[in-house]
């Protein structure tokens, strides 16, 4: 894939701190545009709470907060989608109304998201210059000025990519190349970046980050939103943290330690990343015996006890994934020995599983696992009709019965059961998706990164619901690329590489180097 693709924008300085940590201003340069007691209600929640913040010029801001604590809502008031109830936004000292997402680009504000908004049909060229391509003198479309201008600015961010393909045809580093090159098109000089390393490799993460230096050079106010901390600390110069709607601290981020913004973060101290009770691993439940598929994986044996968590990690394209969509009958094995409690089992399809006894919750959440427009409790509800329905009809009253008996155990945070599940943070999406599951009463319960785009609070709680699901006695596979997490959760890890089994290690002989070695093929 071709080099980095991202594009920001510099935000924030709180200025009104509801628990003053760090209230000096951390830069003297003049802000470009600042947020001045903003406020946005919702039915029955207030999202935002008469938050301040200032962007600097050639500095990397990071937004940071967890699920839920309104990042995402300054975001859509920084561009237009949302107006505020309360507040100013001023640019350049003057004051200004973002009326829609068009007023927030003519002031030079723009957004790259985690999943680029950008039409795959149209080409490369056709995304970049949408709404502005150059005219004639006729007043049609200039296509070859189009294609010519695409193509300087492809090259100025090192990236060949041909101005007159399809957008289908790109992968997701390059989409985000096109979404930065868009950016640049309409002269941005706030750019704001929703995590923009969820879905890239370490060297395309490193080109990202080379890019956003040639950036700051330039002067452009860059926003970074991301919950990996490492990476933080790698390229903001400046952060402001956000929790439960209101800014609480704020200051240079290098001068601050990780220790400090976590306690900003969650109100508290996260001492225990990963609570893991410890609890006396019962007999085999599930056993797999030389499982293969016909292109993913390939002798794949394990066995799956009471209560144990059973940790599967490996590099992209390992094959992980693929394993636990085949035992959960999402694709069939060409060959293999799946039994569950001594029976043997032919898993053709989901619903075979889910009577079996099995069940995934995916790692793409959003797409594969909700039905974001439906509300929460219908959500939780789905795979479990037969309890809550009658004669073919569907009894609301006993739908909202199980769906809060699984909201209160998992704590899910929502205004209420009806609401849609889109409007919800990650992690308590993934608290719907758990629960929905649970809601089944399962033996085996295969999590897919089950913290991926989780805030730090938020997955201090996963785990501890993990490890209590355990220690209950059910049976859990949890799949993840965080080393740290397979280390602090797993009873016995899988290694997975280029779909072969390259090892299974006890609790005991466990650490990132005995890991990565099998990964990798060192061991």
């Amino acid at each position: 894939m071709p080099p980095g693709f991202s594009f920001f924008m510099v935000l924030l300085m709180t200025t009104a701190l509801q628990e003053p940590v760090q209230a000096t201003r951390p830069d003297d340069a003049p802000a470009i545009l600042e947020m001045r007691g903003i406020s946005q209600i919702f039915p029955g929640v207030k999202a935002l709470d008469n938050v301040s913040i200032a962007l600097y010029p050639g500095k990397v801001t990071a937004l940071i907060g967890e699920n839920g604590a309104g990042k995402s809502t300054l975001v859509k008031i920084l561009t237009g989608i949302y107006r505020p109830n309360e507040g100013e936004i001023i640019v350049d000292g003057q004051t200004v109304s973002f009326t829609s997402a068009q007023a927030a680009i003519d002031a030079g504000v723009t957004a790259i998201h985690q999943e680029t908004v950008l039409f795959d049909e149209l080409t490369v060229a056709e995304n970049i210059f949408l709404g502005h391509a150059p005219k004639t003198r006729f007043r049609t479309i200039d296509w070859k000025a189009m294609n010519e201008r695409s193509k300087e600015l492809l090259i100025s961010l090192e990236s060949n990519i041909d101005p007159t393909i399809r957008l289908k045809d790109l992968s997701i580093a390059q989409r985000h190349l096109v979404a930065i090159a868009r950016a640049l098109s309409i002269e941005a000089r706030i750019v704001i970046m929703d995590e923009p390393t969820a879905a890239l490799s370490r060297k395309e993460i490193d080109d990202l980050f080379r890019i956003v230096q040639g950036l700051k050079a330039k002067g452009k106010a860059i926003l970074f939103i991301s919950h990996k901390f490492d990476e933080l600390y790698e390229i903001a110069d400046n952060f402001a943290v956000f929790r439960d709607g209101k800014a609480v601290g704020a200051g240079r981020l290098k001068e601050t330690p990780q220790d400090t913004i976590v306690k900003m973060m969650v109100g508290r101290d996260v001492e225990n990343a990963f609570p893991k009770i410890d609890v006396a691993i019962g007999a085999p439940v599930m056993s797999v015996e030389k499982y293969c598929h016909r292109t993913e994986f390939r002798d794949i044996s394990f066995t799956l006890r009471k209560g144990e968590i059973l940790g599967v990690y490996g590099l992209i394209g390992a094959g992980r994934s693929e394993l636990s969509q085949s035992l959960f009958g999402i694709t069939k094995p060409l060959s293999g020995r799946l039994t569950l409690e001594g029976k043997e089992l032919s898993i053709n399809s989901p619903l075979d599983a889910i009577r079996a006894g099995i069940v995934y919750v995916p790692e793409e959440r959003g797409r594969h696992g909700l039905a974001l427009p439906m509300p929460i409790y219908q959500n939780m509800t789905l795979p479990s009709l037969t309890r809550t329905s009658r004669k073919g009809f569907l009894k609301a009253a006993e739908e909202f019965a199980l769906a809060r008996k699984y909201a209160e155990r998992l704590d899910l945070r929502a205004a209420a059961l009806s609401v849609p599940v889109g409007t919800l943070s990650g992690g308590n999406q993934q608290k719907v998706v758990i629960g929905k599951w649970l809601a089944t009463m399962p033996k085996v319960i295969i999590l897919d990164e089950p913290t991926k785009g989780i805030d730090i609070g938020s997955k201090a709680a996963v785990h501890g619901f993990i490890s209590e699901l355990a220690a209950e006695g059910l049976s859990i596979i949890m799949i993840s690329s965080e080393l740290p997490e397979i280390i602090g959760m797993s009873d016995r890890v899988l290694v997975m590489k280029e779909g072969l089994s390259a090892g299974l290690y006890d609790r005991d002989k466990l650490s990132p180097e005995v890991l990565v070695r099998a990964a990798t093929g060192n061991a």
